[in-house]
Protein backbone atom coordinates (compact mmCIF):
# COMPACT_ATOMS: atom_id res chain seq x y z
CA UNK A 1 0.00 0.00 0.00
CA UNK A 2 1.15 3.25 -1.30
CA UNK A 3 1.82 6.38 1.10
CA UNK A 4 -0.46 9.36 -0.14
CA UNK A 5 -0.19 12.82 -0.17
CA UNK A 6 -1.55 15.67 -1.83
CA UNK A 7 2.18 16.96 -2.65
CA UNK A 8 5.88 14.85 -2.91
CA UNK A 9 8.78 17.11 -2.99
CA UNK A 10 11.82 15.51 -4.89
CA UNK A 11 14.66 17.07 -3.13
CA UNK A 12 15.54 19.46 -0.48
CA UNK A 13 17.78 22.02 -1.37
CA UNK A 14 16.16 25.66 -0.74
CA UNK A 15 13.89 25.00 -3.47
CA UNK A 16 12.53 21.80 -2.35
CA UNK A 17 12.38 22.81 1.66
CA UNK A 18 10.96 25.91 0.93
CA UNK A 19 8.24 24.63 -1.12
CA UNK A 20 7.45 21.63 1.45
CA UNK A 21 6.82 24.35 3.83
CA UNK A 22 4.69 26.16 1.62
CA UNK A 23 2.35 24.08 0.92
CA UNK A 24 2.13 22.82 4.48
CA UNK A 25 1.29 26.74 5.35
CA UNK A 26 -1.30 26.04 2.83
CA UNK A 27 -3.35 23.07 4.47
CA UNK A 28 -1.43 20.50 1.85
CA UNK A 29 -0.23 17.33 2.84
CA UNK A 30 3.08 17.01 1.95
CA UNK A 31 5.96 14.68 1.79
CA UNK A 32 9.93 15.48 0.96
CA UNK A 33 12.58 12.93 -0.16
CA UNK A 34 16.63 13.44 0.14
CA UNK A 35 19.13 11.36 -0.57
CA UNK A 36 21.97 12.91 1.22
CA UNK A 37 21.29 15.80 3.86
CA UNK A 38 18.22 17.85 4.42
CA UNK A 39 18.54 21.49 2.88
CA UNK A 40 20.36 20.27 0.25
CA UNK A 41 24.31 21.52 -1.08
CA UNK A 42 23.40 24.97 -0.61
CA UNK A 43 23.13 24.65 3.03
CA UNK A 44 25.28 21.57 3.49
CA UNK A 45 27.97 22.16 0.91
CA UNK A 46 27.25 25.57 -0.79
CA UNK A 47 26.01 29.03 -0.21
CA UNK A 48 26.17 28.74 3.31
CA UNK A 49 29.24 26.59 4.38
CA UNK A 50 31.55 28.72 2.23
CA UNK A 51 30.36 32.30 3.66
CA UNK A 52 31.69 30.50 6.95
CA UNK A 53 35.36 30.04 5.05
CA UNK A 54 34.78 33.37 3.45
CA UNK A 55 34.26 35.40 7.10
CA UNK A 56 36.87 33.63 8.63
CA UNK A 57 38.97 34.53 5.47
CA UNK A 58 38.08 38.40 5.77
CA UNK A 59 38.68 38.38 9.47
CA UNK A 60 42.60 36.94 8.75
CA UNK A 61 42.71 39.39 6.61
CA UNK A 62 42.06 42.08 8.81
CA UNK A 63 44.11 40.83 11.73
CA UNK A 64 47.01 40.76 9.07
CA UNK A 65 46.09 44.65 9.17
CA UNK A 66 45.50 45.61 11.77
CA UNK A 67 48.14 48.66 11.55
CA UNK A 68 46.11 50.72 9.32
CA UNK A 69 43.04 50.99 12.29
CA UNK A 70 45.75 52.05 14.74
CA UNK A 71 45.91 48.11 16.20
CA UNK A 72 48.78 45.67 16.59
CA UNK A 73 48.27 42.27 15.87
CA UNK A 74 51.55 40.52 16.13
CA UNK A 75 52.07 36.66 14.70
CA UNK A 76 48.61 36.02 13.51
CA UNK A 77 48.09 33.22 12.03
CA UNK A 78 45.24 30.39 10.72
CA UNK A 79 44.27 27.82 11.63
CA UNK A 80 42.92 25.59 8.67
CA UNK A 81 41.70 22.92 10.79
CA UNK A 82 39.58 25.38 12.79
CA UNK A 83 38.74 27.18 9.74
CA UNK A 84 36.84 24.05 8.15
CA UNK A 85 35.50 22.85 11.46
CA UNK A 86 33.62 26.14 12.16
CA UNK A 87 32.60 26.27 8.54
CA UNK A 88 31.48 22.56 8.81
CA UNK A 89 29.44 23.34 12.32
CA UNK A 90 27.59 26.21 10.92
CA UNK A 91 26.12 23.52 8.28
CA UNK A 92 25.27 20.92 10.85
CA UNK A 93 23.19 23.79 12.68
CA UNK A 94 21.66 24.92 9.39
CA UNK A 95 20.88 21.23 8.75
CA UNK A 96 19.50 20.80 12.17
CA UNK A 97 16.87 23.55 11.95
CA UNK A 98 15.87 22.66 8.34
CA UNK A 99 14.77 19.13 10.08
CA UNK A 100 13.25 21.03 13.38
CA UNK A 101 11.24 22.94 10.27
CA UNK A 102 9.88 19.82 8.57
CA UNK A 103 8.51 18.84 11.90
CA UNK A 104 7.18 21.57 12.58
CA UNK A 105 5.38 21.75 9.66
CA UNK A 106 4.22 18.12 9.67
CA UNK A 107 5.69 17.58 6.69
CA UNK A 108 7.14 13.62 6.13
CA UNK A 109 10.59 13.01 5.59
CA UNK A 110 11.24 10.07 3.56
CA UNK A 111 15.66 9.74 3.16
CA UNK A 112 16.92 7.28 0.35
CA UNK A 113 16.34 8.48 -3.51
CA UNK A 114 13.43 8.75 -5.40
CA UNK A 115 12.39 8.22 -8.66
CA UNK A 116 9.40 8.70 -10.80
CA UNK A 117 7.47 5.25 -11.61
CA UNK A 118 4.52 7.24 -13.56
CA UNK A 119 1.85 9.70 -12.98
CA UNK A 120 1.22 10.58 -9.56
CA UNK A 121 3.86 7.49 -8.49
CA UNK A 122 7.59 7.50 -6.82
CA UNK A 123 9.91 4.97 -5.10
CA UNK A 124 11.75 5.81 -2.80
CA UNK A 125 14.81 3.19 -1.77
CA UNK A 126 16.47 3.64 1.60
CA UNK A 127 17.38 2.05 4.50
CA UNK A 128 14.28 0.80 4.72
CA UNK A 129 13.91 -0.65 1.67
CA UNK A 130 11.69 0.65 -0.88
CA UNK A 131 8.72 2.87 -0.57
CA UNK A 132 5.66 3.66 -3.06
CA UNK A 133 4.39 6.89 -2.27
CA UNK A 134 1.59 8.98 -4.35
CA UNK A 135 0.78 12.26 -4.89
CA UNK A 136 -1.85 14.68 -7.22
CA UNK A 137 1.66 16.61 -7.73
CA UNK A 138 5.11 15.90 -7.46
CA UNK A 139 7.88 18.89 -7.33
CA UNK A 140 11.18 18.15 -8.88
CA UNK A 141 13.85 19.95 -7.16
CA UNK A 142 16.74 17.37 -7.50
CA UNK A 143 19.29 20.47 -7.89
CA UNK A 144 22.87 20.28 -9.76
CA UNK A 145 26.50 18.93 -9.24
CA UNK A 146 29.85 19.88 -10.28
CA UNK A 147 31.14 19.70 -13.67
CA UNK A 148 33.76 17.86 -14.42
CA UNK A 149 36.65 18.52 -17.17
CA UNK A 150 36.48 15.74 -19.48
CA UNK A 151 40.53 14.96 -19.82
CA UNK A 152 40.87 15.67 -15.51
CA UNK A 153 38.20 14.55 -13.42
CA UNK A 154 38.07 15.46 -9.58
CA UNK A 155 39.82 13.28 -7.28
CA UNK A 156 39.78 14.99 -4.23
CA UNK A 157 43.21 15.16 -4.11
CA UNK A 158 45.08 17.08 -6.20
CA UNK A 159 41.95 18.15 -8.55
CA UNK A 160 39.05 19.24 -6.65
CA UNK A 161 35.30 20.35 -6.95
CA UNK A 162 33.82 22.86 -4.95
CA UNK A 163 33.08 20.36 -2.02
CA UNK A 164 36.31 19.03 -2.03
CA UNK A 165 37.69 22.80 -1.74
CA UNK A 166 35.64 23.15 1.73
CA UNK A 167 36.72 20.32 3.47
CA UNK A 168 40.98 20.37 2.48
CA UNK A 169 43.54 19.03 4.39
CA UNK A 170 45.84 20.83 3.91
CA UNK A 171 46.48 24.35 2.14
CA UNK A 172 47.47 24.67 -1.09
CA UNK A 173 50.77 26.35 -1.89
CA UNK A 174 49.82 27.52 -5.23
CA UNK A 175 46.20 26.90 -6.74
CA UNK A 176 45.01 27.19 -9.92
CA UNK A 177 41.29 27.85 -10.94
CA UNK A 178 39.47 27.05 -13.56
CA UNK A 179 36.51 29.04 -14.32
CA UNK A 180 36.03 32.83 -13.04
CA UNK A 181 32.05 32.24 -11.99
CA UNK A 182 30.75 33.11 -8.46
CA UNK A 183 32.56 29.42 -7.28
CA UNK A 184 35.51 29.87 -8.30
CA UNK A 185 36.24 33.30 -7.76
CA UNK A 186 34.71 33.25 -4.18
CA UNK A 187 37.30 30.25 -3.34
CA UNK A 188 40.19 32.10 -5.16
CA UNK A 189 39.31 35.11 -2.89
CA UNK A 190 39.44 32.90 0.52
CA UNK A 191 42.48 30.66 -0.85
CA UNK A 192 44.45 33.69 -1.99
CA UNK A 193 43.54 35.87 2.07
CA UNK A 194 44.74 32.20 3.60
CA UNK A 195 48.01 32.78 1.93
CA UNK A 196 47.74 30.85 -1.14
CA UNK A 197 49.21 32.03 -4.69
CA UNK A 198 46.14 31.69 -6.69
CA UNK A 199 46.23 31.87 -10.66
CA UNK A 200 42.64 32.24 -11.90
CA UNK A 201 41.94 31.11 -15.72
CA UNK A 202 39.16 32.01 -17.57
CA UNK A 203 38.12 31.19 -21.18
CA UNK A 204 36.20 34.52 -21.72
CA UNK A 205 38.24 38.26 -22.28
CA UNK A 206 36.95 38.63 -18.54
CA UNK A 207 36.39 37.48 -14.96
CA UNK A 208 32.62 36.80 -13.69
CA UNK A 209 31.62 37.48 -17.19
CA UNK A 210 27.70 37.58 -16.36
CA UNK A 211 28.26 40.65 -14.26
CA UNK A 212 28.79 44.76 -15.74
CA UNK A 213 31.90 45.15 -17.67
CA UNK A 214 33.12 47.75 -15.49
CA UNK A 215 32.61 45.60 -12.38
CA UNK A 216 34.78 42.70 -14.37
CA UNK A 217 37.80 45.39 -14.97
CA UNK A 218 37.21 46.65 -11.76
CA UNK A 219 37.39 43.18 -9.35
CA UNK A 220 40.45 42.02 -11.85
CA UNK A 221 42.62 45.08 -10.42
CA UNK A 222 41.70 44.60 -7.49
CA UNK A 223 42.54 40.55 -7.64
CA UNK A 224 45.62 41.60 -9.04
CA UNK A 225 46.42 44.13 -6.50
CA UNK A 226 46.08 41.19 -4.13
CA UNK A 227 48.44 39.16 -5.95
CA UNK A 228 46.54 37.05 -7.73
CA UNK A 229 47.26 36.06 -11.24
CA UNK A 230 44.46 36.69 -13.28
CA UNK A 231 44.45 35.06 -17.00
CA UNK A 232 41.55 35.61 -19.40
CA UNK A 233 40.73 34.51 -22.83
CA UNK A 234 42.81 31.44 -21.70
CA UNK A 235 42.52 27.85 -21.58
CA UNK A 236 43.55 24.85 -19.93
CA UNK A 237 44.38 22.25 -22.64
CA UNK A 238 45.61 19.28 -20.26
CA UNK A 239 46.40 18.84 -16.77
CA UNK A 240 48.58 15.99 -15.71
CA UNK A 241 48.02 15.00 -11.76
CA UNK A 242 50.79 13.46 -10.05
CA UNK A 243 51.56 12.71 -6.74
CA UNK A 244 52.24 15.64 -5.09
CA UNK A 245 51.92 18.49 -8.01
CA UNK A 246 49.60 18.85 -11.24
CA UNK A 247 51.35 19.85 -14.33
CA UNK A 248 48.87 22.21 -16.40
CA UNK A 249 49.46 23.39 -20.01
CA UNK A 250 47.44 27.01 -20.06
CA UNK A 251 47.22 28.24 -23.37
CA UNK A 252 46.98 31.93 -23.54
CA UNK A 253 45.07 34.76 -25.75
CA UNK A 254 48.33 35.32 -27.54
CA UNK A 255 48.04 31.45 -28.47
CA UNK A 256 50.45 30.37 -26.58
CA UNK A 257 50.93 27.34 -24.41
CA UNK A 258 52.83 27.36 -21.71
CA UNK A 259 53.35 24.74 -18.51
CA UNK A 260 53.20 25.27 -15.07
CA UNK A 261 52.92 23.39 -11.72
CA UNK A 262 50.25 23.47 -9.18
CA UNK A 263 49.87 21.84 -6.10
CA UNK A 264 46.33 21.82 -5.94
CA UNK A 265 43.25 22.38 -9.00
CA UNK A 266 39.97 23.52 -8.37
CA UNK A 267 37.91 23.05 -10.99
CA UNK A 268 34.56 25.88 -11.40
CA UNK A 269 33.40 25.35 -15.14
CA UNK A 270 29.61 25.21 -14.49
CA UNK A 271 27.06 23.02 -13.16
CA UNK A 272 24.91 19.89 -14.46
CA UNK A 273 21.52 19.21 -13.86
CA UNK A 274 20.80 16.25 -11.68
CA UNK A 275 17.88 15.02 -13.94
CA UNK A 276 19.29 11.08 -14.93
CA UNK A 277 17.99 8.44 -13.64
CA UNK A 278 15.41 10.10 -11.88
CA UNK A 279 12.74 8.64 -13.87
CA UNK A 280 11.24 11.56 -16.00
CA UNK A 281 10.76 9.39 -18.95
CA UNK A 282 8.28 7.45 -17.30
CA UNK A 283 6.20 11.17 -16.92
CA UNK A 284 7.14 11.89 -20.88
CA UNK A 285 9.33 14.40 -19.63
CA UNK A 286 12.43 15.06 -21.71
CA UNK A 287 15.29 17.49 -21.00
CA UNK A 288 17.14 20.22 -23.13
CA UNK A 289 21.09 19.45 -21.97
CA UNK A 290 19.76 18.10 -18.43
CA UNK A 291 17.37 21.56 -17.56
CA UNK A 292 13.55 21.00 -17.92
CA UNK A 293 11.28 23.51 -19.26
CA UNK A 294 9.09 24.93 -17.25
CA UNK A 295 6.99 27.94 -17.84
CA UNK A 296 6.02 31.01 -15.44
CA UNK A 297 4.88 29.28 -12.52
CA UNK A 298 6.78 25.82 -12.48
CA UNK A 299 4.67 23.49 -14.68
CA UNK A 300 6.26 21.02 -16.95
CA UNK A 301 4.63 19.42 -19.78
CA UNK A 302 3.79 16.77 -17.61
CA UNK A 303 0.33 16.61 -16.05
CA UNK A 304 1.10 17.13 -12.20
CA UNK A 305 4.83 17.24 -12.77
CA UNK A 306 6.66 20.65 -11.55
CA UNK A 307 10.22 21.73 -11.64
CA UNK A 308 12.26 24.31 -9.76
CA UNK A 309 15.52 25.15 -8.95
CA UNK A 310 18.75 24.31 -10.69
CA UNK A 311 17.07 21.54 -13.16
CA UNK A 312 14.98 24.29 -14.69
CA UNK A 313 16.24 27.71 -16.85
CA UNK A 314 18.91 29.71 -14.66
CA UNK A 315 19.86 31.96 -13.36
CA UNK A 316 20.81 28.82 -10.60
CA UNK A 317 20.74 30.47 -7.39
CA UNK A 318 19.35 29.56 -3.81
CA UNK A 319 17.32 32.76 -3.56
CA UNK A 320 15.37 32.30 -6.98
CA UNK A 321 14.70 28.45 -6.39
CA UNK A 322 13.08 29.21 -2.77
CA UNK A 323 11.07 31.68 -4.44
CA UNK A 324 10.16 29.48 -6.79
CA UNK A 325 9.18 26.88 -4.57
CA UNK A 326 6.86 29.16 -2.84
CA UNK A 327 5.20 29.51 -6.46
CA UNK A 328 4.87 26.36 -7.64
CA UNK A 329 3.49 25.78 -4.22
CA UNK A 330 0.44 28.43 -4.18
CA UNK A 331 0.16 27.28 -7.49
CA UNK A 332 -0.45 24.30 -6.86
CA UNK A 333 -2.99 25.39 -4.05
CA UNK A 334 -4.94 27.27 -6.32
CA UNK A 335 -5.22 24.39 -8.69
CA UNK A 336 -6.66 22.31 -5.52
CA UNK A 337 -9.26 24.80 -4.99
CA UNK A 338 -7.97 27.36 -2.44
CA UNK A 339 -9.51 30.38 -3.49
CA UNK A 340 -7.06 32.70 -1.20
CA UNK A 341 -4.03 32.45 -2.99
CA UNK A 342 -2.86 34.35 -5.76
CA UNK A 343 0.38 33.04 -7.17
CA UNK A 344 2.68 35.20 -9.83
CA UNK A 345 4.95 33.95 -12.53
CA UNK A 346 8.79 34.11 -11.99
CA UNK A 347 9.89 37.83 -13.10
CA UNK A 348 13.39 36.93 -14.08
CA UNK A 349 14.76 40.01 -14.37
CA UNK A 350 14.13 41.26 -10.78
CA UNK A 351 16.24 38.39 -9.44
CA UNK A 352 19.79 39.53 -7.70
CA UNK A 353 23.41 38.15 -8.20
CA UNK A 354 25.92 37.89 -5.57
CA UNK A 355 29.54 37.06 -5.07
CA UNK A 356 31.04 37.23 -1.81
CA UNK A 357 34.74 37.94 -2.91
CA UNK A 358 36.73 40.45 -1.81
CA UNK A 359 35.86 43.13 -3.00
CA UNK A 360 31.60 41.69 -3.12
CA UNK A 361 29.73 41.99 -6.22
CA UNK A 362 25.75 42.39 -6.47
CA UNK A 363 23.76 42.96 -9.15
CA UNK A 364 20.26 42.96 -10.40
CA UNK A 365 18.51 43.70 -13.63
CA UNK A 366 20.40 45.21 -16.74
CA UNK A 367 23.98 46.03 -17.93
CA UNK A 368 24.27 49.53 -19.58
CA UNK A 369 25.03 47.03 -22.89
CA UNK A 370 22.13 45.09 -22.38
CA UNK A 371 20.19 47.60 -21.54
CA UNK A 372 20.60 49.46 -25.13
CA UNK A 373 20.44 46.34 -26.88
CA UNK A 374 16.88 45.84 -25.57
CA UNK A 375 16.17 48.89 -27.30
CA UNK A 376 16.29 51.12 -24.72
CA UNK A 377 17.53 54.74 -24.26
CA UNK A 378 19.77 54.91 -21.24
CA UNK A 379 20.61 57.23 -18.15
CA UNK A 380 23.46 55.53 -16.37
CA UNK A 381 24.88 56.60 -13.23
CA UNK A 382 28.64 55.85 -11.15
CA UNK A 383 29.14 56.63 -7.98
CA UNK A 384 32.26 55.84 -6.29
CA UNK A 385 33.11 54.43 -2.47
CA UNK A 386 35.67 57.28 -2.15
CA UNK A 387 33.25 59.70 -2.17
CA UNK A 388 31.60 58.23 0.59
CA UNK A 389 32.08 59.19 4.65
CA UNK A 390 31.18 55.57 5.96
CA UNK A 391 33.46 53.63 3.32
CA UNK A 392 35.90 55.30 4.06
CA UNK A 393 36.27 55.25 8.00
CA UNK A 394 35.49 51.45 7.70
CA UNK A 395 38.70 51.69 5.22
CA UNK A 396 36.68 50.31 2.65
CA UNK A 397 37.40 52.47 -0.14
CA UNK A 398 37.34 50.93 -2.65
CA UNK A 399 34.35 50.15 -5.25
CA UNK A 400 31.80 51.75 -6.67
CA UNK A 401 27.85 51.94 -7.49
CA UNK A 402 25.77 51.94 -10.91
CA UNK A 403 22.81 52.43 -11.83
CA UNK A 404 20.85 52.11 -15.67
CA UNK A 405 17.85 54.07 -16.39
CA UNK A 406 15.43 54.24 -19.29
CA UNK A 407 15.77 57.85 -19.90
CA UNK A 408 12.28 58.28 -21.24
CA UNK A 409 10.19 56.83 -18.07
CA UNK A 410 13.05 57.36 -15.31
CA UNK A 411 12.48 53.30 -14.96
CA UNK A 412 15.50 51.57 -12.98
CA UNK A 413 16.71 48.65 -15.41
CA UNK A 414 19.59 48.01 -13.46
CA UNK A 415 22.11 48.62 -10.62
CA UNK A 416 25.69 46.70 -10.30
CA UNK A 417 27.60 47.53 -7.60
CA UNK A 418 31.20 46.72 -6.37
CA UNK A 419 32.67 46.87 -3.30
CA UNK A 420 31.65 46.43 0.87
CA UNK A 421 28.86 45.15 1.83
CA UNK A 422 26.98 45.61 -1.37
CA UNK A 423 25.76 41.86 -1.15
CA UNK A 424 23.18 43.46 1.31
CA UNK A 425 23.01 46.76 -0.33
CA UNK A 426 21.77 45.28 -3.47
CA UNK A 427 18.17 44.59 -2.38
CA UNK A 428 17.47 48.12 -2.12
CA UNK A 429 17.16 48.45 -5.65
CA UNK A 430 15.50 44.81 -5.98
CA UNK A 431 12.84 45.95 -4.00
CA UNK A 432 12.50 49.14 -6.11
CA UNK A 433 12.99 47.30 -9.15
CA UNK A 434 9.97 44.95 -8.25
CA UNK A 435 7.81 48.02 -7.01
CA UNK A 436 8.44 49.59 -10.62
CA UNK A 437 10.31 52.72 -9.26
CA UNK A 438 11.15 55.35 -10.89
CA UNK A 439 14.43 58.27 -10.83
CA UNK A 440 12.32 60.39 -9.33
CA UNK A 441 11.00 57.81 -6.06
CA UNK A 442 14.55 57.08 -5.71
CA UNK A 443 16.13 60.77 -5.63
CA UNK A 444 13.57 61.72 -3.79
CA UNK A 445 14.37 58.39 -0.70
CA UNK A 446 15.85 59.92 2.36
CA UNK A 447 19.34 57.17 2.75
CA UNK A 448 20.80 57.31 6.55
CA UNK A 449 23.90 58.75 7.43
CA UNK A 450 26.61 57.88 7.49
CA UNK A 451 25.97 54.84 5.39
CA UNK A 452 27.31 52.85 2.62
CA UNK A 453 23.95 53.02 1.41
CA UNK A 454 23.76 56.52 0.66
CA UNK A 455 25.95 55.36 -2.97
CA UNK A 456 22.85 53.99 -3.86
CA UNK A 457 21.44 57.43 -3.87
CA UNK A 458 24.34 59.17 -5.33
CA UNK A 459 24.39 56.96 -8.49
CA UNK A 460 21.03 57.79 -8.96
CA UNK A 461 21.46 61.16 -8.64
CA UNK A 462 25.15 60.81 -10.94
CA UNK A 463 22.68 59.65 -14.43
CA UNK A 464 20.81 63.24 -13.79
CA UNK A 465 24.24 65.11 -13.63
CA UNK A 466 22.84 65.72 -9.55
CA UNK A 467 25.80 64.16 -7.69
CA UNK A 468 26.89 65.59 -4.29
CA UNK A 469 29.72 64.07 -3.48
CA UNK A 470 31.82 63.88 -6.49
Amino acid sequence: MADTFDVIVLGSGPGGYVAAIRCAQLGLKVAIVERENLGGICLNWGCIPTKALLRSAEVFHQMQHAKAYGLAADNVRADLAAVVARSRGVAKQLNQGVTHLMKKNKVAVYMGTGVLKGPGKLEVTGDKGAQQLEAKHIIVATGARARDLPFAKADGKRIWTYRHAMTPNELPSKLLVIGSGAIGIEFASFYNDMGSQVTVVEMLDRVVPVEDADVSAFLEKALTKQGMTILTGAGVESLDVGANAVKARIKGNDGKVVEDSFSHVIVAVGIVANTENIGLETVGLATERGIIAIDGYGRTGAAGVWAIGDVTPGPWLAHKASHEGVIVAEAIAAELGNTDVHPHPMDRGNIPGCTYCHPQIASVGLTEAKAKEAGHTVRTGTFPFIGNGKAIALGEAEGFVQTVCDARTGELLGAHMIGAEVTELIQGYVVGKTLETTEAELMHTVFPHPTISETMHEAVLAAYGRAIHI
